[in-house]
């Protein structure tokens, strides 16, 4: 198999100036790169830079995926987008030393930026996603809005970077789980998409959104009403301070701000009163894998069966409609037998077999056998034709 290696960076806060897209032609002859992206293939070599300086540098996201098995995903997010303990409950060093690989999610703060990292390594080599050579493209696309959602103050994606970890095994049983955010039964397309990219395991994700409360119960808290405290508290600097900020096109570093300020509030108030959910031990998520499993694959195995139920109606309905122009099906057969090519024999024998099913279906064998032999009447002497009824188990006397 040849090596095969997918990069592509992009940005959405602030465009490249001409002068940045120079710099990074000279690491890439081949490369694409615009305005708002870099995007590089490799089937030999590597990129002659540094993915995660790159990001600190120029870029807001990254993708990376590789057919030996390994991806990553890099989101460049503004100071305070979450405060440091938030994203330490999520990042914090388990205690078990051997994981499968490296780091599934760290944090890094550099100059003005949080730098989130997501990845997954394939040691095993089950995946045969990696061994297509389309995998990095595509990506980018359905992952890129998990950084909105983030600097919306959706922690969900924190979260599925902890079962990532989980699932590499930086954790230990006995440790407990990182506040659970509310949403994770009911994840938005990119944040499904960053599920599958990190390969996570379904039953456990089911079972770690056991404990998380609906979208529509948390935005309770964050209601019109609830609001109004807060922003009584809000002196005239802070507002005036906001307000310019959207007067200078910042909008969504004010929005940013103000819903970290709101939540940060929030946070303080006595906790009794915000119904947070009860953190668990992981071996207390492990303990409810098993259901969510069974009931996963009884919902797969009703969808096949449901599946099979349709091929089936729409067959039945097939075979019918030959019979109701039975004449016309054999005239196609004829027809078809007159071209003497392998396709033609191919498309003549496939209608054939219908038919002999078709008839079959209303115990109509006798007719078949009648229409065949007539059908051999002009066609019983060419080889290919007959060695394919052979091999099927069509039985016949042709006509001397």
């Amino acid at each position: 198999m040849s090596e095969y290696q997918y990069y592509e960076f992009a940005c959405v806060d602030q465009l490249l100036t001409a002068t940045q897209q120079t710099e990074l032609r000279r690491f890439s002859t081949r490369a694409t790169i615009t305005a708002s992206s870099f995007v590089n293939e490799y089937h030999w070599g590597d990129l002659k830079g540094d993915p995660l300086e790159w990001v600190q540098q120029y870029f807001d996201a990254h993708v990376y995926s590789s057919n030996w098995g390994n991806c990553r995903l890099l989101l460049r997010l503004p100071h305070g987008t979450f405060d440091a303990e938030t994203i330490r409950d999520y990042v914090k060093a388990g205690r078990k030393r051997r994981p499968r690989f490296g780091k599934a999610f760290e944090a890094m703060d550099v100059d003005d930026w949080c730098i989130l990292d997501w990845s997954f390594n394939d040691d095993s080599g089950e995946y045969s996603r990696f061994s297509e050579e389309l995998d990095g493209a595509g990506w980018m696309t359905r992952l890129l809005p998990v950084r909105n959602e983030l600097l919306g103050g959706d922690a969900r994606p924190l979260y599925l970077g902890w079962l990532a970890r989980l699932g590499n095994g930086e954790l230990c049983d006995d440790e407990f789980e990182p506040p659970v955010p509310a949403g994770l039964q009911a994840l938005t397309p990119a944040q499904v998409a960053l599920a599958e990219f990190l390969m996570l395991d379904a039953d456990w994700l089911a079972a770690a959104a056991e404990s998380s409360p609906s979208i529509l119960a948390s935005e309770s808290n964050g209601s019109e009403d609830s609001f109004d405290p807060w922003l009584r508290e809000l002196s005239v600097d802070e507002m005036r301070a906001k307000l310019r900020m959207l007067l200078q096109g910042r909008s969504h570093e004010a929005e940013r701000t103000l819903r970290n300020a709101f939540l940060k509030w929030e946070k303080g108030r006595n906790t009794k009163h915000l119904n947070l959910p009860r953190r668990r031990r992981i071996s207390e998520i492990e303990s409810r894998v098993a259901a969510h499993r069974a009931i996963r694959e009884r919902r797969e195995q009703e969808a096949r069966q449901a599946a099979e139920a349709r091929r089936r109606e729409e067959r039945t309905r097939y075979l019918t409609s030959l019979l109701e122009q039975e004449d016309t099906a054999w005239s196609s057969i004829d027809a078809q037998l007159r071209r003497t090519t392998g396709s033609a024999y191919d498309q003549a024998f496939q209608k054939l077999q219908d038919l002999a099913e078709a008839y079959a279906n209303v115990r109509r064998d006798a007719v078949f056998r009648r229409r065949l032999a007539q059908l051999m009447s002009s066609h019983g002497k060419r080889g290919a034709w007959l060695a394919r009824l052979q091999k099927a188990g069509y039985l016949w006397q042709p006509k001397s």
